[in-house]
């Protein structure tokens, strides 16, 4: 009953075009990547206690306020970072619901719709979290690592709002191909675990004030590094044996571009993390890294999707009889995401 309520609110709104729909889709995947880079910035910036408390920013006051003990410009950086997750990501996680919901789009999407706004609210509990528990690097870790998650989420959801509802799922690459993605993927996220225990012993703790105080992984940089290394070893390798194996096939020119983007910004990201050793991790760096491994992130879960696309029914003419809500249906096979 009550979400019938909910529908009927819903239909007072336009219908939006399935580029609306694309469009608010891809902007929630640059939201949640926006979450981790807003992160990387408190921390470099050792801001990680500009606000000492949650959900406050002190315990007399929701805002900033002038305080000797704590700088002006830390508290500035960490209370922005909470807007960001409040204001940006919510509208954004609301807006596609709204979107999709009014569109009567696929179960999939819905539920991958929904999980948006949830986790921002899981999300702004495990950020409150860091900060209660005075920046414990595991803890840090964890809200880095849940970022990720989202952004992949997201991604997805990208890909399917792109595919028509009534579709049929059509392998646009070999299997093969598809499974050395799928356990790239699952290098991938041991690479970014790792990463988070290389950035846990390293020198940016988020917080200067009483650096000895905050829980950092007493472990040899070097060796996390090179376990580090050696799983990005692993991961690309695998993506370069599903890239062979799509150039030697009948995959999808969409595929095919895909693997080929995907594999520059996985090397690009490799490139910048060896960069960023040699130079002893300056801040710039370290943004531009948790930037990248966001990007690593979207690319490899699209690359996932568009290896087995939902593809528009097609009619004796060839033309596709049916697509995403708020278009027409128009000649050849079903667009594939641009992004």
């Amino acid at each position: 009953m009550l979400y019938r309520g909910f529908l009927r609110l819903v239909d007072l709104l336009p219908l939006p075009s399935a580029r609306t729909q694309r469009i608010i889709a891809l902007l929630v995947i640059l939201s949640q990547a926006l979450i981790a880079v807003t992160g990387s910035i408190v921390r470099v910036t050792a801001s990680g206690l500009g606000c000492p408390t949650w959900p406050k920013c002190f315990d007399d006051s929701l805002v900033p306020i002038a305080r000797q003990d704590v700088p002006w410009w830390h508290q500035a950086i960490e209370f922005g970072n909470r807007q960001i997750a409040v204001w940006i990501v919510i509208t954004l996680s609301a807006a596609v619901v709204l979107a999709v919901v009014r569109a009567r789009r696929r179960r999939e999407v819905l539920v991958y719709a929904w999980i948006m706004p949830a986790s921002t609210f899981v999300q702004a509990v495990l950020g409150g979290i860091t900060v209660l528990t005075g920046l414990k690097w595991w803890v840090v870790g964890a809200h880095m690592l849940l970022s990720c998650a989202m952004v992949w989420l997201a991604a997805v959801l990208y890909v399917k709002v792109s595919q028509p509802d009534d579709g049929v799922v059509t392998a646009a690459a070999p299997i093969a191909a598809r499974h050395l993605v799928a356990w790239s993927a699952a290098f991938m996220s041991l690479v970014l675990a790792a990463g988070t225990t290389v950035t846990g012993a390293g020198p940016h703790a988020g917080d200067r004030t009483n650096p000895e105080a905050i829980d950092r992984l007493r472990v040899s940089i070097p060796l996390l590094t090179s376990i580090h290394g050696g799983l990005l070893v692993v991961f690309l390798t695998l993506l370069t044996g599903a890239a062979v194996l799509i150039a030697r096939s009948g995959a999808t020119a969409v595929v095919r571009r895909r693997m080929r983007v995907t594999l520059v910004v996985v090397c690009a990201q490799a490139l910048l993390g060896i960069v960023q050793y040699f130079t002893h991790v300056p801040g710039v760096l370290v943004v531009l890294h948790v930037a990248g491994a966001c990007s690593v992130v979207a690319e490899t879960a699209i690359l996932y999707q568009l290896m087995a696309p939902r593809i528009g029914r097609t009619s004796a003419t060839g033309s596709v009889t049916a697509s995403v809500p708020g278009t027409r249906p128009s000649a050849g096979s079903a667009s594939a995401p641009r992004a």
